[in-house]
């Protein structure tokens, strides 16, 4: 299995657990890494054969923009599940980093892997 690579996409949403936090959109950084097998594309040279990296990136721009969540937790959780669902990706690594969250750290944030890992019997 070969993996897809988004790294460092920015997103803006409203997020967090503090009442100020609910009136402002804040970014969000997210780096993914999709599972899938890239050779009929590579083969074809046709995109519609593989995992179309630009349209995952749209599409994760409409979740955060419909999305309201309290906890990153939550915002990793539903954006798995639904690019799994939409994208047939079998297994996915996301890391969703919150910069500024806390002063001290450049950014706090999760990484979650679902589904079946790649190599896996």
């Amino acid at each position: 299995m070969d993996l897809v690579l988004i790294e460092s996409l920015g997103v803006d949403t409203v997020i967090g657990v503090y009442a100020w936090e609910r009136t402002i959109s804040q970014r969000l950084l997210l780096d993914l890494e999709l599972a899938t097998d890239i050779r009929p594309a590579a083969a074809e040279d046709d995109i519609a054969q593989t995992l179309d990296y630009a349209a995952v990136c749209e599409r994760i721009n409409r979740f955060a923009a419909d999305h309201d969540v309290a906890l990153v937790e939550t915002f990793a959780e539903r954006l798995a599940a639904t690019l799994r669902e939409e994208f047939g990706i079998a297994w996915l690594r996301l890391t969703v980093r919150k910069p500024g969250a806390v002063p001290a750290a450049a950014a706090v944030g999760v990484r979650i892997e679902r589904g079946t890992p790649p190599g896996s019997p």
